[in-house]
């Protein structure tokens, strides 16, 4: 069954969700784009780690640390002086390794990085160390003369920066020529909007191929049946305005996915 929304599906931005979706949109974009660039491009999976502690790594999806309880011993007849409070149950920062996949397009001949292209995940935006690794890499890609496709498809912490953007919007795509820097198209668009389809930047005078984002989600969510994971009885991840929230209902009660109030 297709995802009732015309664009994004916010439901796919829940912390335990998105890392799924990121992996199958990661490989649809690979396969998508290996049968139209080949003989002379390639592209390649690479994988990103970064090292995330404490109450973040509830936002990238894995589990929280859980305390198990001991099997109850045999008391014992010893005189144990009464403790002056009681000890407060915490947690302790725990290391968690996240491994991120994004894709770079090389030119087969010379094997060298023509675009990179990035689907940033909650661990590149919120602040912290992960966004300053990823802010790193993004600067190194900017001042190459690599080309750059950036897909930001959380509504959650604060975007990337570019100037001169105007109004903020829910999602955006940022197309960045490495010949055309320091201008970029940025393709903003809201939940309300189907997502935009782009041109790959390749080797000067080389027939771009079209990017339909759009329909590779929709390939993802009908493939691994999102309409079976996904609680549409529930408000979704963040939290919407009143006004896309109404929005929302009106969508899910008319596709059948909520009682029509």
């Amino acid at each position: 069954m297709p995802s009732p929304f015309p664009g994004m599906d916010p439901y796919l931005e829940h912390p335990e969700i998105w890392p799924g979706v990121h992996l199958l949109l990661i490989a649809a974009l690979a396969e998508s784009l290996a049968s139209q660039l080949r003989p002379k491009y390639l592209v390649s999976v690479e994988v990103r780690m970064y090292e995330s502690t404490g109450d973040q790594s509830l936002l990238v999806g894995i589990p929280d640390v859980t305390v198990q309880k001991t099997q109850q011993q045999q008391p014992v007849n010893v005189a144990i002086a009464s403790p002056a409070s009681k000890p407060t149950l915490v947690q302790v920062p725990m290391p968690i390794t996240v491994r991120q996949g994004y894709l770079e397009v090389r030119e087969v001949a010379t094997r060298e990085v023509v675009t990179a292209i990035e689907l940033l995940s909650p661990i590149n935006k919120r602040s912290g160390r992960g966004r300053q690794t990823y802010e790193t890499k993004r600067e190194r890609v900017l001042s190459s003369a690599t080309h750059l496709v950036e897909i930001d498809l959380l509504r959650a912490h604060q975007p990337m920066p570019v100037f001169g953007e105007g109004l903020p919007s829910h999602y955006r795509i940022l197309v960045s020529q490495s010949d055309l820097r320091p201008q970029a198209d940025l393709y903003k668009f809201n939940l309300t909007d189907p997502v935009p389809s782009f041109r790959l930047p390749l080797r000067h005078g080389d027939q771009s191929p079209m990017v339909e984002l759009q329909t590779l989600l929709d390939e993802v969510y009908e493939r691994s049946g999102y309409d079976l994971k996904l609680d549409y009885q529930q408000e979704p991840l963040p939290a919407l305005s009143d006004q896309d929230a109404n929005w929302l209902n009106h969508i899910l009660s008319e596709q059948g996915f909520r009682a029509i109030s």
